[in-house]
């Protein structure tokens, strides 16, 4: 599996690595760092001040302290790479010239201080094809939600999933579905009672369905589940609110290919839940 791991020296970007490092043991990792001096005004020329030198200085630093902690993860350090000026571009730039399995990084999130990764990693998730993983603090590494809608594809993230990660027994693994209820899906009062029964029995049938298939191919794998659920309601918050309640580590989640004014009009779950969740977030995008 080979890691484009972005990183800016803050802790949290460290602690991106280390999350990750729990869930994937073989990776290759190539980290880029990008010192990024885009807020300066223009009449400020670079050339002519020591201000290169001091970013391409502390790059290095910020390199060879990742190389270290790499070791210590008993991970694998592929390149070093350092640029100074645009840290979203810098990163599209070197995404579009090599490829990548997975994008790793530390996002601050919205109200944080320090949005140098925070602005970035949405940046990313949007405008790249990659999968990625998504940190926003440090946690025990040891709780897994998958999520499914009952589609082939939503099956395919968990097999790509388990494929990719270091999943044990002494992980926690939970499965959930989030059943939309009738009055969310139509205009209210258009539905007699009756048939919002027979709609919401017919969703029952088919989650309990995509369930049973997401815990068969886990069970194939010889993996343990901890719980599985079925959640009615809006989707986004009831998974958010699931995560808060078991304290979940990380969140498997799937995005299927959308153009950008799609993704502009009606978002998707897995950007909502990347905003709003604090446990990790990985995203597997449609190939």
């Amino acid at each position: 599996m080979k890691i484009l791991f972005c990183t800016d020296g803050s802790k949290i970007s460290f602690n991106a690595l280390k999350n990750f490092a729990h869930w994937q043991k073989e990776a290759t990792v190539d980290v880029i760092c990008v010192i990024d001096w885009s807020f300066l005004p223009e009449e400020i020329s670079i050339e002519q001040t020591n201000f290169a030198n001091s970013c391409a200085n502390v790059a290095d630093t910020i390199l060879n302290y990742a190389e270290e902690e790499i070791k210590t993860l008993h991970m694998n350090l592929g390149k070093k790479i350092k640029h100074c000026g645009s840290a979203m571009d810098s990163i599209l730039e070197q995404l579009k010239g090599e490829y990548y399995d997975v994008v790793l990084m530390g996002s601050h999130g919205k109200k944080g201080l320090q949005k140098w990764l925070g602005s970035v990693s949405q940046e990313i998730v949007n405008s790249s094809k990659n999968s990625t993983y998504v940190v926003k603090q440090e946690n025990k590494r040891e709780k897994i939600l998958f999520t499914t809608d009952g589609t082939i594809y939503s099956y395919d993230v968990i097999r790509d999933a388990i494929n990719q990660l270091y999943i044990t027994d002494e992980k926690e693994i939970y499965i959930c579905m989030v059943n939309e209820t009738p009055e969310l899906l139509f205009l209210e009062g258009t539905l007699d009672s009756n048939w919002i029964l027979e709609i919401e029995k017919q969703q029952n049938i088919f989650a309990a369905k995509a369930i049973k298939m997401a815990e068969e191919i886990l069970k194939d794998n010889d993996l343990k589940i901890e719980e599985s659920i079925i959640l009615s309601g809006n989707p986004t918050q009831k998974i958010l609110d699931f995560i808060k309640e078991k304290d979940i580590d990380l969140i498997v989640i799937g995005e299927k290919k959308k153009s950008r004014m799609d993704k502009f009009l009606t978002g998707s779950l897995s950007r909502r839940i990347l905003d709003n969740a604090k446990s990790d977030v990985y995203i597997l995008k449609e190939n």
